[in-house]
């Protein structure tokens, strides 16, 4: 019974924080067609802002969040003012934006590197501490990345359905020129969708940090395990990256549980091959992508 209380803490939390990443990158494929490679290092960004505030400013947690939130929206709108907006109606988008995403990526990570050094360091916003639940003790850093997982993806579902915003999101991600003929300020939605997006992976920065430490290149590996869960529910299927997320998370625990921890990312890429093969639009996708 212990082993499988265990198994499952450490599933959901790898999930909840697979959910964050992906989500962000999710939502910004459904709406503009983009994958952004810089997703990865706008985390480690966020990572950083919360570390830099808390440990240089000595302000408290709640401003160390913020922090992180912020740098991630106004890299997401950096990225839109400086690429997106005049690459947008070039021909090739998809693929010189894929290109520009990356190079800004390795730039962002250079930044970091000059900024803060190349040296591991301790995220400050990790809980001590641990919950007994049947004779498990449960890291409270873990308890607190699977409830703020669980609300930001609550959150972003009511942001999609319940307001104009999200409306908007949607019906620009189906039908660009049929949502412009409607009004909708189709740029100005995509500017927000960067900056939504931006800021679900400084707060994913956080999470990642608290269960590993701070680095410069710390963002590539959940960048990949958020690109996996995105293959396997469909390119831009948010509430399909949401559910991917969770099982992918309990199913990576479960394979390193009863293969060892080297065998975790191989599980989840012989999923990824499995799902292309079986569905080739993933688990949650359709033959003719509609988006969102």
């Amino acid at each position: 019974m212990e082993v499988i209380v265990q198994v499952i803490a450490s599933g959901l939390t790898l999930g909840a924080m697979y959910a964050v990443a992906a989500v962000g990158l999710a939502l910004v494929y459904g709406a503009l067609g983009m994958l952004n490679i810089a997703h990865g290092a706008i985390l480690t960004f966020g990572g950083y802002a919360a570390f830099y505030v808390i440990t240089s400013l000595g302000l408290p947690m709640v401003a160390g969040v913020a922090a992180a939130v912020a740098a991630g929206a106004l890299l997401g709108l950096a990225i839109y003012v400086v690429l997106v907006h005049g690459m947008l109606s070039a021909p090739a988008f998809e693929t010189n934006i894929f290109i520009a995403t990356f190079g800004i990526g390795m730039a962002l990570e250079n930044v970091v590197l000059k900024l803060f050094g190349a040296y591991p360091a301790a995220q400050p916003l990790a809980l001590d501490g641990a919950v007994a639940v049947f004779d498990v003790f449960i890291p409270v850093r873990n308890i607190a990345i699977l409830v703020a997982g669980v609300l930001l993806m609550v959150a972003t579902a009511w942001l999609l359905t319940r307001t104009q915003t999200g409306n908007a999101i949607r019906a620009t991600a189906q039908n660009r020129a049929a949502a412009e003929l409607m009004g909708v300020r189709v740029r100005w939605i995509y500017a927000q969708v960067l900056a939504i997006s931006g800021a679900l992976a400084g707060v994913s920065g956080i999470m990642v940090s608290s269960l590993t430490n701070l680095s410069p290149t710390m963002g590539g590996d959940p960048m990949l395990k958020a690109f996996i869960v995105c293959v396997v529910a469909g390119l831009g299927n948010v509430y399909g990256a949401m559910i991917a997320a969770i099982a992918l998370g309990l199913v990576e625990a479960t394979a390193q549980y009863l293969l060892g921890v080297r065998f975790g990312l191989a599980t989840l890429l012989v999923l990824v091959i499995l799902t292309l093969i079986w569905r080739p639009h993933g688990l949650f996708g359709r033959t003719q992508v509609q988006r969102l």
